[in-house]
């Protein structure tokens, strides 16, 4: 065998070019011999969902039942984490996200790439997060060339953070983990004792090119009592994990695109709060009324003109453009009704619906029910098949799987309950 043919098989194997040293295969369990790109399809295997109906026709793939079993796994470890033990949650969390946008995170493992990636969770995570958290905070910061920016202040408006996070999406550079926390712990060591102060890092780099001792800020975090969480894009590094374990977050690396997703939308809810924040206290509030149409006014916010809407403080009639958020004149915490009463469910999650399969019965003393409780929509699929639905473990009202997700993701009440407790009432108040 001469050097040209020594060659071109060292080259069809793809395991080194040109007589360079061989290196790891980090596929040693992959029997196929595919690429990571590769085997992110062929690992979802749809031929193999196919399904025959009594005609010998195909069924078209029920992605709605895997994705529904899930989220029903997600739900019932977040209750169950909740009613085992007497868990204290923050209700106002002031959350900054560290975006890495070095020159790890243009890499392409990701598809696209693990910057549009990023960007692309992160923007889903943030309207969540304001869904879920209506009296909390975020602030974004970026990393890259071995420096850390602040995109923007903590606020509440999710479309201002969404449009600053678009328009500064390119990477350069190192990252350095210890100047994104110093540049944090000078803002979150401002908030006062009754706010949560956390920090999510989306972490892309394999390492931190940092000035000084980052043993020393991580101590200062954790005095500072700042909760930091770490997601990784690449591998796990021990200097994320020591930050994580030191400071009480949590630390896990993506294994793909759907995993990175997930990670991300569980520190959307509230996680429990330290026990030295876990104190009572009461927080002076105001409830602003919204301005009449029409009104030329200066926003306290913007420092401009505008006309008609806002809201005007209560304390020094200061107009601001929306809720929730702090009067920049007087500091007033500036909320309103609905948003107060949407943060309550966190303390009193609903319980995870039981599952159910209602057969197709003939006998007509067997009374089950056709129809959802919630939206009214049938129960019943044509053919022999089982079909799978919810029962509230309370009220017993059955729902489809649709109505189960919205209940527990949007809703927070059970329809069912709400009903009988009404029913309830207004029986009483007809007897007297």
């Amino acid at each position: 065998m001469n050097d040209m043919e020594h060659r071109k098989i060292i080259d069809g194997e793809g395991r080194r070019l040109n007589g360079e040293e061989d290196e790891d295969d980090e596929d040693e369990g992959n029997e196929t011999g595919l690429d990571a790109w590769e085997r992110a399809y062929a690992d979802e295997r749809s031929w193999e969902s196919l399904q025959e109906d009594e005609s010998g026709l195909l069924r078209p793939i029920d992605n709605k039942t895997i994705y529904h079993a899930q989220y029903r796994r997600r739900i019932r470890s977040l209750y169950s984490t909740t009613t085992t033990a007497r868990i204290q949650k923050g209700l106002i969390r002031y959350l900054y996200i560290i975006v890495d946008l070095s020159r790890a995170a243009s890499e392409t493992d990701f598809k696209p790439s693990r910057m549009a990636v990023v960007a692309k969770h992160t923007e889903a995570f943030i309207r969540e997060f304001f869904d879920q958290n209506p009296l909390s905070q975020i602030g974004l910061v970026t990393i890259k060339d071995g420096l850390a920016q602040c995109l923007t202040d903590l606020g509440g408006s999710p479309d201002s953070h969404v449009k600053a996070l678009m328009g500064k999406l390119e990477c350069s550079g190192d990252s350095s983990l210890q100047n994104a926390l110093d540049l944090i712990h000078g803002y979150l060591n401002q908030i006062p004792t009754y706010g949560h102060r956390e920090v999510l890092i989306l972490y892309s780099a394999l390492s931190t090119c940092d000035p000084g001792d980052i043993m020393e800020t991580i101590q200062e975090c954790k005095k500072s009592k700042i909760r930091c969480s770490i997601i990784g894009l690449s591998a796990e590094i021990f200097i994320c994990r020591h930050l994580c374990q030191e400071t009480g977050g949590s630390y896990s690396v993506a294994l793909d695109e759907f995993h990175f997703k997930e990670l991300l939308l569980e520190h959307a809810p509230p996680p429990p709060a330290i026990a030295e924040f876990a104190i009572a206290n009461l927080i002076k509030m105001g409830f602003p009324q919204r301005a009449p149409e029409g009104v030329i006014s200066i926003c306290s916010c913007h420092k401009e003109a505008k006309v008609g809407g806002g809201y005007t403080c209560p304390r020094c009639k200061a107009r601001v453009c929306e809720l929730p958020t702090e009067c920049c004149i007087c500091g007033l915490t500036l909320v309103s009704s609905p948003h107060l009463a949407r943060s309550y469910h966190h303390l009193f999650p609903i319980p995870p619906f039981d599952e159910v399969s209602l057969p197709l019965s003939n006998n007509l003393h067997q009374k089950s029910p056709t129809a959802c409780f919630g939206c009214q929509e049938s129960l019943l699929i044509p053919g022999n098949k089982l079909n799978l639905c919810v029962a509230c473990p309370k009220c017993k009202q059955h729902f489809c799987l649709d109505c189960d997700i919205y209940i527990h993701e949007s809703l927070h009440n059970c329809p069912g309950c709400e009903s009988f407790r009404h029913s309830k009432i207004v029986s009483v108040t007809t007897e007297e």
